[in-house]
Formats: structure tokens, C-alpha cells, sequence
């Protein structure tokens, strides 16, 4: 299968599966935007708290140069693992929301 296609299907069923889960607390509803055009996936959780008016963008993973950079992940558990049971290689997960520095120490892709 072609990189980018298997790339994209495990963002966005990563990106669904997040999404099938709903806030329990006060009027909040979960969004799912996967944009295969521009290879970005998003999860944004949009509504009103206690506190005021919540748009948090919870995951935010997009795909440069056949690599999928997770630039944020506010998940419990985060999605690099499960993108790596669903069978992409660490050479092609990059962990955006590291310093270069700090990248260079794991065991992903660095850029």
C-alpha cells in the first residue's frame, strides 16, 4: 500500500475514533476534521464550560515529506501508539511538539 494512503487511513481513524468520545461536563461536543487535500487532522472540542466559551484543539497531526508530525496531542493516552499498532514505523512518526534537541533522543523520526 502506498505510504500516504496507509498515513492518512491511520489519522483518520485515530482522529474518529477521538472524536467518538464525548465530554461528560457541561455543553461541549467534539469535532473531527481530517483534510486529506492538505494533510492535516484535527480534533477540536467546541462549546461552552463554566467558564466561559472552550475551542481546544486537542490533536493536531499533519503529513510533511511522507512523515506524520504530531504537532499537538492533549489525548490521556496520545496517539503515537496507536498509530504504530495500526502500523506505521517510528521512522515515519515525527513528534513536532518536541525540540529538535529533545527529538534526536527518541526513537522517531527527527524531521
Amino acid at each position: 500500500m502506498d505510504i500516504l494512503i496507509k498515513q492518512r487511513q491511520a489519522l483518520t481513524q485515530t482522529i474518529q475514533k477521538h472524536a467518538q468520545r464525548q465530554p461528560s461536563h457541561d455543553d461541549i461536543h467534539t469535532v473531527a476534521i481530517c483534510d486529506p487535500k492538505i494533510d492535516n487532522y484535527l480534533l477540536i472540542d467546541l462549546g461552552w464550560g463554566k467558564m466561559g466559551r472552550i475551542h481546544d484543539v486537542a490533536i493536531h497531526a499533519q503529513i510533511i515529506e511522507e512523515k506524520i508530525w504530531i504537532e499537538i496531542d492533549g489525548t490521556e493516552n496520545g496517539i503515537t501508539q496507536q498509530l504504530l499498532d495500526l502500523g506505521i514505523p517510528k521512522q515515519q512518526i515525527v513528534l513536532g511538539f518536541l525540540r529538535p534537541k529533545r527529538r534526536a533522543l527518541t526513537e522517531f523520526a527527527i524531521a
